[in-house]
């Protein structure tokens, strides 16, 4: 199984950036995607999660209204729609899998996407 983040990057503050996460070797839609990301020194958060087909969406308090998670059952892949960024959105960011149903105990991470933002 294989996650594999993209969009990172070096951005001022107020700009966007969509991070996409790629899956393979997975039933993708046997699994809830979601977000999480890691600054330096703290813990890892959860921001966004998507469920399986998409119908339910959760944000942490600190993105909601700024941040859009979709995915795309077909292509394997789940995104992150980051707008008016912060300085405190600074993170690497982390795609995670979690299996559901006979997939239940199977938890997958990605390698993570360094996002910086400049203020």
């Amino acid at each position: 199984v294989q996650l594999v983040e993209s969009g990172g990057g070096l951005v001022q503050a107020g700009d966007s950036l969509r991070l996409s996460c790629a899956a393979s070797g997975l039933t993708f839609s046997s699994y809830n995607m979601a977000w999480f990301r890691q600054a330096p020194g703290m813990e890892r958060d959860q921001v966004a999660f998507i469920s399986r087909t998409g119908g339910t969406t959760y944000y942490g308090d600190s993105v909601k209204g700024r941040f859009t998670v979709s995915r795309d059952n077909a292509k394997k892949t789940v995104s992150l729609q980051m707008n008016s960024l912060k300085a405190d959105d600074t993170a690497v960011y982390y795609c995670n899998a979690r299996g559901i149903g006979i997939f239940k105990n199977r938890d997958y991470w990605g390698q993570g996407t360094q996002v910086t933002v400049s203020s």
